[in-house]
């Protein structure tokens, strides 16, 4: 009974300092690629749908930015995987499972929003949403990421806000899915590389 009480009373500071101390599951290089590919789908926007005005223009901007969401996920948690195979331990796992909590509900809200502006075709309101949810993501995650993550956090919530009060559908124009999150992604590679560099990866 004594030993079982050890066990879980271990596992609820591992948990607590988890939230605490900063994650070292997140790649500055991944965060940075994301980053320039949300350039790319940007420049692609501006070739294809500059400036959505139609129902065809939404459809083509949808599918380029679920494509770069798409691209961006798999290389931020395919860097994660690399780094969770190289330091599986208890830790890692209690680490994973604090943040993957942390960030849980904004993930959750981003779909939610996405689906319902979808259906009733306010697609306008997409670009403020995602950033909205996403500053939330970083405000509710702040005490894993490096310092100045906060600061971008409002920096993304100033903005997010922002475009949805813009008239019609000019938060779809070409130049500001790239300004927001193409910068913002590089911006916060930037923040972690450095911190991997001051302080050194953790390792279990």
């Amino acid at each position: 009974m004594d030993v079982t009480r050890a066990i879980a009373d271990l596992d609820e500071v591992r948990t607590r300092l988890a939230a605490v101390q900063r994650f070292r599951g997140l790649s500055g290089p991944a965060a940075a690629v994301s980053g320039a590919a949300a350039l790319g789908a940007g420049i692609l926007q501006l070739a294809l749908v500059p400036h959505p005005s139609t129902a065809a223009d939404g459809s083509r901007y949808v599918a380029i930015w679920i494509a770069c969401l798409t691209f961006a996920l798999a290389v931020n948690y395919g860097a994660l995987g690399v780094w969770l195979a190289r330091n599986w331990s208890s830790r890692t796992r209690t680490e994973l499972r604090t943040a993957a909590v942390a960030i849980f509900p904004s993930v959750v809200a981003g779909g939610a929003f996405t689906a319902a502006l979808l259906s009733r075709g306010e697609i306008g309101m997409l670009p403020g949403t995602w950033a909205l949810c996403y500053a939330l993501g970083l405000l509710g995650s702040r005490t894993m990421l490096p310092r100045g993550t906060a600061t971008i956090a409002f920096a993304f919530a100033a903005v997010g806000a922002a475009l949805l009060f813009a008239t019609g559908t000019n938060a779809l124009v070409w130049w500001v899915m790239p300004l927001t999150f193409g910068f913002g992604q590089i911006a916060i590679g930037v923040l972690i590389e450095r911190d991997d560099e001051t302080t050194g990866k953790v390792t279990a």
